[in-house]
């Protein structure tokens, strides 16, 4: 009987520690839910806040010193002073011009030879063919020349000795029936020729009338050169004239 209420009774102690543990646990958590939550407070001492105010107005100045404030009327606009210091100046090519044509020019020499053959100096005859006004028109002893200006111009002087004695002085151009290596230095086995001038008539009814003539020039050999031509000078009747002859050479090629 003793151990039957030895054992209720410590369950019975058993069961107050039990409700004693519980009600501790709720009193603690009652608490910790009742409890406001208090801020958190840093308390600076004197000594911290005169640290804190020097650090400052140290970091003031560096910070300041890097914030670059503009100015009006100095900021830089233009393109000049954007560019840096030692950047080049672009050099601009020169743009590449066309070509100019080179003219040929023609040497004056007189006495020189031309595409025709040398310069010569000769005789010949004049065989009339109409007119009556001069000599031209009329069977006449003649001197024939011609002297070379350039490669392909001379000047071709002659004189018809008769009675109304003509002097011819034409201006000529020579031409090519033929190519050869090289027709403006080389002479032609045949140049004829195209020109025109002067006729001038001397004697007791002298008087001056235009003159055109053409012919043909055919060298011969180095020394002597062969020559036919056909004038025409318009005094108060036209003369016509066939003009022949052989003349010397002179000059050189």
């Amino acid at each position: 009987m003793n151990t039957i209420f030895l054992r209720k009774g410590v369950s019975l102690l058993s069961t107050l520690a039990a409700l004693a543990i519980l009600g501790d646990s709720l009193s603690a958590a009652a608490q910790t839910v009742d409890t406001p939550s208090q801020p958190s407070v840093n308390v600076v001492s004197p000594s911290d806040s005169t640290s804190l105010q020097q650090f400052s107005q140290t970091a003031t100045p560096e910070s300041a010193s890097r914030i670059l404030t503009p100015i009006p009327g100095t900021a830089a606009t233009v393109s000049a002073a954007l560019t840096p210091k030692n950047s080049e100046p672009t050099v601009q090519q020169p743009n590449s011009q066309p070509s100019t044509p080179k003219v040929a020019q023609a040497d004056i020499d007189p006495g020189r030879a031309t595409r025709g053959g040398k310069s010569y100096l000769g005789l010949g005859g004049n065989i009339g063919l109409s007119g009556g006004d001069s000599s031209l028109s009329d069977g006449n002893f003649a001197v024939i020349s011609k002297v070379g200006l350039t490669n392909n111009i001379s000047v071709r002087p002659s004189a018809i000795i008769g009675d109304s004695t003509v002097i011819l002085a034409p201006l000529t151009y020579d031409f090519s029936f033929q190519q050869v290596a090289d027709p403006f230095s080389e002479p032609l086995p045949v140049a004829p020729y195209i020109g025109a001038g002067a006729a001038f008539k001397i004697g007791d009814d002298s008087d001056v009338a235009v003159l055109v003539t053409g012919g043909i020039d055919v060298p011969l050999n180095s020394r002597f050169t062969a020559t036919a031509a056909v004038n025409a000078a318009f005094f108060g009747q036209t003369d016509v004239g066939l003009l022949l002859g052989v003349g010397y050479n002179f000059g050189s090629y």
